[in-house]
């Protein structure tokens, strides 16, 4: 048995083995923000699979923080009770439960609903233009992520992700490219980071001192002008000590064309890991044991998150062991000739 079993600490937090499940949007909420039958099945199997930590998708800390009208949300107590229900499953079946508290930003496509960001240029052609964000309303989304934190404790959930990636919110005020403000919030690389330590700070406020707190970067927007990886070094130099791992992904900014292949951001996880001496997560076409195997053991990062490989194989973490005795005893009828 490699790498891939040992289990991590982190904090008071313990992760049976290496394998994150990667936030991914089910769009399949209500218009409310509410979970329904379809999140409990499909986070439950995943758990059931053998999956060490669970992040579960981008949950939107206000309404106008959703991409579209079936997201999740955790803006209020009803829907954390509903979410509830579904940590209750997956700790049952022994998976740490994260939560990715999330702002869309510019990049919210509901129609009802008011466009922001932190300056008022466009996503693209097919999206609207934001208003500008004035620093009360930056004060006020702040507060919110503390509060959907809060929620997030009491729901029981494990690890809060901060989403500062793929071109929303928090991502929008560290790119150069969509931040154009003349005030604190934007210009030096300090002042464009001031948001994101901001958020940190006030969750690490509503969040236990003894539970984690990840954030979910882009290291790259691929775009000259915009962040690359020497500067994502700089912020995440700002915030190591704020938090416990970041989850190193890219783009998202603008839509740009990336050469993809197994394992394309893994290079910006360890770099993350090596010039900010912190706990670090890989993601992008991972579908191999072999592959997990060989960036945890050659140390690029401490955990491999899987996406799109856990949609089509769940139980892909169960076929990784070696001894039936690793499968839910309720399955052990397959091993049987």
């Amino acid at each position: 048995m490699g790498i891939l079993h040992i289990p991590l600490k982190i904090k008071d937090i313990t992760i049976k083995n290496r394998i994150m499940m990667s936030s991914m949007c089910m769009y399949t909420a209500s218009t409310d923000g509410m979970p329904n039958d379809w999140h409990i099945v499909h986070y439950a199997t995943r758990a059931i699979g053998g999956v060490g930590l669970i992040v579960q998708e981008a949950t939107a800390v206000e309404s106008r923080g959703r991409i579209t009208d079936h997201d999740l949300g955790i803006w209020n107590d009803e829907q954390a009770e509903k979410l509830k229900r579904i940590v209750d499953i997956c700790k049952a079946n022994g998976a740490v439960m994260g939560i990715q508290l999330a702002h869309a930003g510019r990049k919210c496509n509901i129609s009802y609903e008011d466009v922001i960001g932190p300056s008022p240029i466009k996503a693209g052609e097919h999206y609207k233009l934001p208003r500008e964000l004035s620093i009360e309303e930056i004060k006020y989304i702040v507060k919110a992520f503390g509060e959907a934190a809060k929620r997030a404790h009491l729901a029981g959930y494990d690890v809060v992700e901060i989403h500062a990636a793929h071109g929303y919110l928090i991502h929008e005020f560290l790119s150069p490219l969509s931040n154009k403000r003349k005030d604190e919030y934007g210009g030096s690389i300090e002042n464009r980071a001031r948001f994101l330590i901001e958020v940190i700070d006030e969750v690490r406020k509503n969040w236990p001192q003894n539970k984690p707190i990840f954030v979910r970067v882009s290291a790259d927007d691929y775009i000259e002008g915009g962040i690359n990886i020497d500067m994502m070094v700089e912020y995440i130099n700002m915030i190591r000590n704020k938090v416990d791992l970041i989850d190193v992904s890219s783009g998202g900014l603008l839509n740009v064309d990336i050469n993809l292949y197994p394992g394309y951001q893994v290079k910006y996880a360890e770099a993350i890991k090596k010039h900010c001496n912190i706990k670090t997560s890989a993601v992008g076409l991972i579908t191999t044991q072999e592959l997990a195997e060989e960036i945890l053991s050659n140390e690029r990062a401490d955990l491999v998150a899987l996406g799109r490989e856990l949609l089509r194989n769940p139980y892909w973490v169960l076929h990784t062991y070696t001894s039936k005795e690793d499968w839910p005893k309720q399955y052990e009828r397959a091993f049987k000739k």
